[in-house]
């Protein structure tokens, strides 16, 4: 077969067309490709397969990885076929949100520290050290709280709350459950915590003053949202410049069965529209990334989104 129609039936399929596309800016790996286009490494495997073969990509080792790239030595008629290949790309409905997440991708190659911690994380389940537990951890890191002003938007019963207050200047929880506003006043009282109150509101227009606190959380809260672009837009206007936004919620999954049993509105969310919403509410250094997954079905994956208010 000619080089001519091994091209033109390697890049026939759009699946092959994305990849193509999104190895336009940087060479990545099959982990990363798989993290981008949301798909099985056996089925993204295959694909490159195809385009060596046609003598379209070449490769390249990194320790246990490998990294796929155009060819750099491909001739004229090759680089004309591959730039055919990402125009068609662009016409395509993914590209959007491949090029978002191609984006976060690339990004976190920066973040040794990030880097560091999943490994750290990753081992801290396999071995057995004496003292050594999430909880203990997570006081740790309470401590390093400095006196800030903070909003936790659906903030349900307030235990989350009830934690920061304990460190932080002042706690602003906001539920839209009267039981739920009722039930975590009463706990504030009971525990001697001033600095924590709890009003009545939604997350499309929580009843803060404009450029007020220094940190909006949404913890699990967002796919309840009646809107979830104007909830994270609405964070932004109540951060004072400067102020951080903090996002942990699911990532997108198919478990219908979550609108009865938690009263999800929402089954999750892809990063790429996380990610979207946050740049569209004007928030800057956008970072999103998978930081927990449960080992039962159905299976749930944590997403953690975080971005700063321009100053």
């Amino acid at each position: 077969m000619s080089s001519t129609l091994k091209s033109l039936r390697a890049l026939a399929d759009p699946t092959r067309l994305r990849i193509v596309a999104l190895l336009e800016r940087e060479a990545l790996s099959v982990n990363e490709l798989q993290e981008i286009m949301r798909m099985g490494q056996s089925r993204i495997s295959t694909h490159l397969g195809l385009l060596q073969e046609a003598d379209l990509l070449e490769s390249r080792r990194e320790g246990k990885r490998a990294f796929y790239k155009w060819r750099s030595d491909a001739d004229t008629p090759a680089r004309e076929f591959i730039q055919l290949a990402v125009r068609g790309a662009k016409e395509e409905s993914h590209y959007a949100d491949d090029q978002l997440n191609l984006k976060r991708v690339l990004a976190r190659r920066q973040q040794q520290a990030q880097v560091y911690f999943n490994q750290v994380a990753g081992r801290f389940d396999r071995s057995y050290g004496p003292g050594r537990s999430w909880q203990a951890f997570g006081h740790l890191l309470l401590r390093i709280l400095p006196p800030i002003v903070v909003a936790d938007l659906g903030s349900g019963e307030g235990l989350l709350s009830e934690l920061l207050a304990r460190r932080c200047k002042k706690v602003i929880a906001v539920d839209n459950s009267e039981k739920m506003v009722a039930f975590g006043t009463t706990k504030a009282k009971k525990n001697g915590l001033k600095n924590l109150e709890f009003r009545l509101g939604n997350l499309q227009s929580p009843p803060i003053d404009p450029n007020s606190v220094d940190l909006v959380i949404l913890s699990q809260a967002l796919h309840h949202a009646e809107d979830p672009a104007k909830a994270i837009a609405a964070a932004h206007s109540i951060l004072k410049p400067g102020g951080h936004l903090m996002l942990l919620d699911l990532l997108q999954h198919n478990f219908e069965e979550a609108r009865q049993l938690y009263g999800d509105r929402w089954l999750g969310f892809a990063e790429s529209d996380l990610h979207r919403w946050l740049e569209v509410a004007g928030f800057k250094k956008i970072e999103i990334s998978v930081v927990a997954s449960e080992d039962q079905p159905p299976h749930f994956k944590t997403v953690l989104g975080s971005g700063v208010k321009s100053v």
